[in-house]
């Protein structure tokens, strides 16, 4: 970490796209200092300090992506290997997937499950300086049921005692978050349903007490409609998925409780694959459609909603955020909007909004530098020139 005087085109300042042109950003260590105009913020700055000037660019809060794996590799069965690999071999498949995130911009992510604490060991290593990669908060082992979603990765719990004794046991182990699987989900051959509930809003409500006596969120894996009732009415911070799927393979879009979730300051992280646009190709547009209609049944409600690509599972890779955020521009969201849901929207949702996700005084210095305006057009995003995390520049 190093002072540093950042010069550029424009400087994202705020949300909604609020924007400063020919702007500057007065950089001290890992905490920006300064936002202003270049000649307001040259004459506070040291002398002699380096400065990076970047007229046809744009500055803007380094990306958050608020769902990723990095224990898994995102091939054909992310699982198998996973479960082929020991923990040190999946720690070096972990660090260099943190590069890639971090060199496509992105100086947060948010682990929602991973085995045995790597993601905790990963995080600690990177905020030591020992390794290049995003600021993780880590959920640790997810709560799952027996056999249910992800009950490989080591927490399958029945009844109060277990669950109390499972969220502790993540606490002791270092978590940032808890996270629990409502119902079933995809990427587990033999497990429940992905709408089937697989914890009822007791249990949940147990989840969500324990996580607090720590201090800690909780994250909820929730497709059926009826997993969703539950999370929302057991206090959750952030459901993940949300797609309102029904036991008939159809959706129950309920609006009243989409209204329920925007009462409750309950963000929605819809986790969406890089890959989705290859996905509607393989299962055909009319289906693909289908599928997305939740999705964009909840931007049109202006339900609050997050960035997050589910990287790590099949051909979700760790450097494409830019194209799970191609498809809210998809869903119609105008681009601020989006660029907000990556940024400051995420950092409040993830409970860091105080120190991250703007480009302000006393903000760690997680910045991204791109040519082009990422107002106009995302694929700004994908030409990404300077990357900040905490100060640290990327590369080294």
């Amino acid at each position: 970490m190093a002072d540093l005087l950042i010069t550029a085109g424009r400087v994202l300042t705020g949300p909604g796209g609020e924007c400063l042109e020919d702007g500057a950003v007065l950089i001290r260590g890992s905490v920006i200092t300064a936002v202003g105009p270049p000649e307001t913020l040259t004459a506070l700055a040291p002398d002699g300090i380096p400065t990076k000037s970047f007229p046809d660019a744009t500055v803007l809060p380094g990306l958050i992506d608020a769902h990723v794996h990095l224990a898994f590799d995102a091939s054909a069965d992310p699982v198998a290997a996973l479960q082929g690999s020991d923990d040190e071999t999946l720690m070096v498949g972990m660090a260099d997937r943190a590069r890639q995130l971090l060199a496509s911009g992105v100086t947060t992510a948010r682990d929602l499950g991973d085995r045995n604490g790597l993601a905790v060991r990963l995080r600690d290593a990177i905020a030591e300086g020992d390794l290049s990669g995003p600021r993780i908060l880590a959920a640790t082992t997810p709560l799952t049921s027996a056999g249910g979603h992800c009950w490989f990765l080591g927490g399958e719990v029945e009844g109060e005692d277990a669950i109390r004794a499972m969220v502790r046991r993540n606490v002791e182990a270092g978590a940032d978050v808890i996270k629990v699987m409502a119902t079933g989900g995809g990427l587990t051959r033999g497990g429940p349903a992905v709408w089937q509930s697989q914890f009822g809003e007791d249990d949940l409500h147990v989840v969500v007490e324990e996580a607090r006596h720590a201090g800690l969120p909780v994250a909820v894996h929730a497709h059926g409609t009826e997993g969703i009732e539950a999370a929302v009415a057991a206090g959750v911070n952030t459901i993940e998925h949300c797609t309102w799927m029904a036991e008939d393979g159809g959706f129950n879009l309920r609006e009243d409780l989409a209204a329920k979730i925007k009462a409750a300051g309950i963000h929605v992280c819809t986790a969406t694959s890089p890959n989705w646009r290859a996905f509607a190709e393989r299962v055909g547009h009319e289906r693909a459609e289908e599928l997305f209609t939740s999705m964009r049944w909840m931007a049109q409600l202006d339900v609050p909603m997050i960035a997050g690509t589910d990287a790590g599972v099949t051909r979700a890779v760790f450097d494409k955020i830019v194209n799970s955020m191609d498809f809210y521009q998809y869903l119609g969201i105008p681009l601020p909007k989006i660029i907000d849901m990556a940024t400051v929207n995420a950092a409040r949702a993830l409970g860091i909004g105080a120190d991250t996700g703007r480009l302000a005084e006393g903000y760690r210095a997680d910045i991204l530098v791109v040519n082009g305006n990422p107002l106009d057009e995302l694929d700004a995003l994908r030409r990404v020139r300077l990357v900040l995390a905490a100060g640290r520049p990327f590369p080294g």
